[in-house]
């Protein structure tokens, strides 16, 4: 069981001074207002069911200050949304997951561009006990999904919950069965803990999931929650934007074991815990993982939220228009304020991520 000490209060001043998450701090001068589209075009974004919802806070927002320009958002998967933004099918690919080394190389034009931070929830049905915030760890959700632990009432599983009464109950693991940044972030948290998943199974946006009895596959957050909701005894991964769903189901969530053994939850706090220690190392192409940082307060799986786009576009009106909405999006005074960070429970980039994705942006040309 959770208790108090899982989840550390910060002072403001703490939390804002430790890597300046929140949605305040330095303007890019000419942000807003900036690179909006003179001519009617249409930018299809797609991809990352987790960076769905606040791409659509985003459209309404951002129609006030572009009324012209046609936005059109797909919640398709991150898998599809770089390859769909790699063919040019769509002009911005939403991901939870940077670009592997192959695609990058093969595709030298195409950017990944951080917009902002999310993490990802554990979720369980298990009845009786959806508000008891059972504890997980990596090595337990590897043993999982790797079909080692197969019952609720594993030794493995009691040891991190003393006290708790587990079922001997089959667990019923739920994974995305679509190309996933979720996949990705989830399978490194897994690979980053547990070196025997390293070494077999791996990460990516799809993997070969081992066999496991009772094991089942969804597509999308969506399908994520609701096949829970219908399965008593499953666990599952599921995108923070997606809380008020997990909610609503009366599905239980888990507090974390992170790198300093400590159990918590994903919030402003461990998210800005996570993060803070690996601003200084994300490289000049942004691509980076986040996972399994450093420090008690580290919420384990917290990723970059990407845009992928192609730097070289066919014509000016739509480079213009793409770098607009870009721009206004990483802004804390345009699309990372909390009006709209806060409904999907993502943190602000910080400032010099937030400074290095302006930098990316302004090199989108015709």
């Amino acid at each position: 069981m959770s208790d108090g000490t899982l989840l550390p209060r910060v002072t403001r001043a703490q939390f804002l001074k430790s890597v300046s998450l929140a949605a305040v701090g330095l303007t890019i001068p000419g942000i807003v207002g900036a690179a909006h589209a003179a001519e009617d075009v249409t930018i299809l974004e797609t991809g990352s069911s987790l960076l769905y919802p606040l791409f659509n806070l985003w459209v309404q927002g951002y129609s006030k200050i572009a009324p012209t320009l046609r936005i059109t958002t797909q919640s398709t998967g991150s898998g599809t949304g770089i390859a769909q933004a790699i063919k040019g099918i769509a002009q911005i690919g939403a991901s939870d997951a940077y670009m592997a080394g192959p695609q990058v190389k093969k595709n030298p034009t195409m950017l990944n561009i951080p917009l902002a931070i999310s993490a990802q929830n554990i979720i369980y049905n298990l009845p009786g006990l959806n508000g008891s915030a059972l504890n997980m760890s990596g090595p337990v959700l590897a043993g999982i999904y790797s079909g080692k632990i197969t019952n609720w009432n594993d030794k493995a599983i009691a040891a991190l919950n003393p006290g708790v009464a587990l079922p001997n109950h089959a667990i019923l693991p739920i994974h995305r069965t679509d190309g996933s940044g979720d996949t990705f972030i989830f399978t490194q948290y897994l690979s980053k803990s547990t070196p025997e998943w390293a070494s077999s199974v791996a990460f990516g946006t799809t993997v070969s999931w081992p066999a496991v009895q009772g094991g089942i596959g969804a597509i999308g957050n969506p399908g994520m929650v609701q096949t829970a909701a219908q399965n008593p005894y499953s666990i599952a991964y599921v995108g923070v934007s997606f809380l008020a769903q997990i909610q609503a189901a009366g599905l239980g969530v888990s507090p974390l074991q992170n790198k300093a053994g400590k159990f918590v939850l994903p919030n402003p706090q461990t998210i800005v815990a996570a993060a803070s220690g690996l601003i200084d190392s994300t490289p000049a192409d942004q691509r980076i993982s986040l996972i399994f940082a450093d420090g008690e307060m580290a919420y384990p799986i917290i990723n970059y939220e990407y845009a992928i786009v192609d730097s070289k576009q066919p014509s000016a009106a739509l480079a213009k228009a793409i770098k607009g909405l870009l721009t206004w999006a990483i802004d804390p005074t345009g699309g990372s304020t909390g009006d709209y960070l806060s409904k999907v429970h993502f943190v602000a980039l910080p400032d010099k991520i937030r400074m290095q994705s302006h930098a990316r942006i302004a090199t989108i040309a015709a």
